[in-house]
């Protein structure tokens, strides 16, 4: 099979070094130097160092056009700010082969578009296949996500991932890119739960790693894992997902190694302000993007929309605001009135 990864990072990297055992890559970037780079070391010392590139994995910066017709496979794996911009172009090429990304998160909201990208018309805080249906309605696509660290990946260690697709055909083609003894795909056709469930989790990370952070314990942090996994879960639900797909790996498992993983940016991120640090501070010593910081504020904003309380990502977006301090927040979320747990759960058998 002949795929194209547009997008160099540190996952975009990992996938490509996966397939490439049983496939012909090509790795895109559009940094000429960092293509050079890849092509001089045969790594990619910027995003994923230490990790050599087989003779079947070729790099490139070469304009994007018609010669994508000739792959069976496109794979974005640019950062959520950049699918909007990527699916046009693809779009406008009329591709006939699946176009899956791999970014998780909300479209950020408007006023950090406009920093992040200048002053373009953006609608904000749409998931991934909202903007497909918006600018890219003729490209047959899904998503592949999961629990997953690029370093692990990269290195060969098991993996489990889910394709999502409301096409048969995606979820068939992306089963037999990266099924491996190392890497298990399971399939599922509930695009919305898995764009969800990778989405929320970045922002309940910034949370869990507050809380471990302040040094509040284990127990404080189960009780975090599992109120946001409900909190995941109803807005789900309220935006159309099925609610058993978070009890899956892009739900749970997705939360649960995001939350509790020390190569978790998001989670790098809670750790950081716990420690008093900015948040200019906190981004800057991170090095990648933190998609829950730019999520977390569309989190709120569409869970409020829907009549969906979300406690903690309110409380995280209230702390990357500034309208809370650290030493705030715990107090903010224990603080709040006893509730018997079985109203939640019947609430979302309601929705």
């Amino acid at each position: 099979m002949k795929i194209a990864v547009l997008g160099a990072g540190a996952w975009g990297t990992a996938l490509a070094l996966q397939a490439s055992v049983n496939h012909n890559i090509t790795l895109w970037a559009r940094s000429p130097e960092l293509v050079a780079s890849m092509q001089a070391s045969r790594t990619n010392d910027k995003y994923l160092p230490g990790y050599i590139f087989p003779e079947s994995l070729k790099v490139s910066c070469e304009p994007l056009g018609q010669e994508l017709h000739g792959f069976d496979l496109i794979i974005i794996a640019t950062p959520m700010s950049a699918l909007r911009s990527m699916l046009k172009l693809l779009s406008a090429l009329s591709l006939k082969v699946p176009v899956v990304w791999l970014c998780k998160g909300f479209e950020a909201p408007q006023e950090v578009q406009d920093h992040l990208m200048g002053s373009q018309p953006f609608t904000n805080g749409l998931l991934a296949h909202e903007i497909l249906a918006s600018v890219a309605p003729n490209l047959i696509a899904g998503v592949l996500s999961g629990p997953s660290f690029a370093q692990e990946v990269a290195s060969q260690q098991p993996t489990a991932l889910v394709a999502a697709s409301a096409h048969p055909n995606v979820r068939k083609v992306l089963v037999d890119a990266f099924h491996s003894d190392k890497l298990r795909i399971y399939s599922s056709d509930d695009l919305i739960g898995v764009e969800v469930g990778g989405a929320v989790k970045n922002v309940l990370a910034i949370a869990t790693g507050l809380c471990d952070g302040l040094e509040l314990g284990l127990n404080a942090r189960a009780a975090l894992i599992t109120r946001g996994l409900s909190e995941m879960t109803a807005l789900g639900v309220a935006l159309g997902a099925k609610a058993h797909t978070f009890m899956g790996l892009s739900g749970l498992g997705d939360l649960v190694l995001t939350t509790t993983g020390d190569l978790s940016r998001n989670r790098r991120v809670g750790l950081c302000l716990a420690k008093g640090m900015s948040l200019q501070e906190t981004l800057a010593s991170l090095g990648h993007v933190a998609e829950g910081v730019y999520s977390a504020k569309t989190v709120a904003k569409r869970a409020a929309e829907l009549g969906v309380e979300m406690p903690i990502a309110n409380a995280v977006v209230a702390l990357l605001q500034g309208e809370l301090r650290v030493s705030q927040v715990v107090s903010h979320l224990m603080g709040r009135s006893a509730k018997d747990e079985a109203l939640s759960l019947d609430r979302l058998n309601s929705i």
